[in-house]
């Protein structure tokens, strides 16, 4: 029978040791004491001497080994001994050499993790303060000088009130996107799931945003004439946000009398649904961090621009909480192209 190879320090050393005590026991026996020792005895008797000796060969081998390995992890303040505690200790030395290797590697990738929880935090956190801080001191602003005295010129005070009121509506649409964000997190939004025209629903948005549109000469429109429906499930007022984040988007940061297009293409049993604009486009080194919370390609031109910075953001973690994807393609100095999939209503 093939012994394991965890226990085959302890086989090898117990065989020797054994063949050893038997060797002395027929010298002596023979030698010195005259004695013929009887097989039937004598079998019953090594491996009496074979078994104990391996058993606890084994298991000093093991406390022993257990001990020293847990003197270097008791010196680490990195590891976790619970952990460690979970590990079946074996005296096969490469096998033992290889989970502390693995258990190294796993440690460390959770201290590469932290660092940078840590310094997401950190700019988060900066982030916030700063795009709190700006309109605040905005409003701060416009109502110490109407205190000083601005407020008898009816022109002015009209003028700086409404600035004032702007600085507030751009605080109220921060604080309400981190609070969906936050409950986007937590899983404490509830989505109402049903089924919807996708294409009627950007329709909608196109009428919504128009105005936007013509301020900066941007034209709106579908990739072709769609005859048919294109039924979806989903919360269709989460993604309206969606859309409008991303179309708005768009706008911004397209080119004067540019164009968005929406295209809608099924992909059994999904919908693709995709935001195309003729625009400025994003570095291929901007990408990755693209959906960040309050992470902008371009400071200076996004808050002129406006915006919580969240928009993106807030799109990502809809599109996920409906367990679909989005994906971003971009040529810089040829525009982008922003796609989510949706769940397609089946027919029965």
């Amino acid at each position: 029978m093939k012994i394991k190879r965890t226990y085959s320090f302890a086989f090898w050393t117990t065989l020797f040791i054994t063949l050893f005590i038997l060797g002395v026991l027929l010298v002596t026996a023979y030698l010195f004491l005259d004695i013929h020792l009887n097989i039937k005895y004598l079998v019953p008797f090594v491996s009496l001497i074979f078994i104990f000796t391996f058993l606890i060969i084994q298991y000093r081998l093991e406390k022993f080994i257990y001990k020293r390995i847990k003197k270097i992890y008791d010196r680490v303040s990195v590891l976790d001994r619970s952990d460690f505690n979970k590990t079946v200790i074996t005296s096969d030395i490469d096998a033992l050499s290889r989970e502390v290797q693995k258990f190294a590697e796993f440690k460390q990738q959770q201290i590469a993790n932290l660092h940078l929880r840590e310094n997401y935090r950190r700019d988060f956190l900066g982030n916030v303060s700063h795009e709190l801080k700006t309109p605040l001191f905005t409003v701060q602003g416009y109502l110490l000088t109407l205190a000083d005295g601005a407020m008898d010129d009816k022109k002015i005070s009209k003028k700086y009130l409404k600035r004032a009121n702007k600085g507030v509506e751009r605080l109220i649409s921060i604080v309400k996107d981190l609070d969906l964000i936050s409950k986007l997190e937590s899983a404490d939004l509830v989505l109402n799931k049903e089924p919807f025209n996708i294409l009627e629903l950007v329709q909608e948005v196109f009428d919504l945003l128009e105005m936007k549109g013509k301020k900066r000469n941007v034209s709106l429109h579908f990739n072709k004439h769609y005859i048919f429906p294109i039924m979806v499930i989903a919360d269709i007022e989460k993604i309206e946000q969606v859309l409008t984040n991303l179309i708005v988007n768009a706008i911004k940061y397209s080119k004067k009398n540019g164009t968005i297009m929406v295209s809608i293409e099924k992909m059994e049993p999904k919908v693709l649904v995709k935001v195309i604009d003729d625009g400025e486009g994003i570095k291929a080194a901007y990408l990755p961090r693209l959906f960040e919370r309050f992470y902008r390609v371009d400071q200076s031109r996004s808050r002129d621009q406006g915006g919580s910075g969240l928009g993106l953001s807030i799109v990502k973690h809809i599109i996920e909480s409906h367990n679909e994807q989005i994906f971003v393609k971009s040529e810089f100095g040829k525009g982008s192209e922003f796609s989510f999939t949706l769940e397609k209503e089946k027919v029965i």
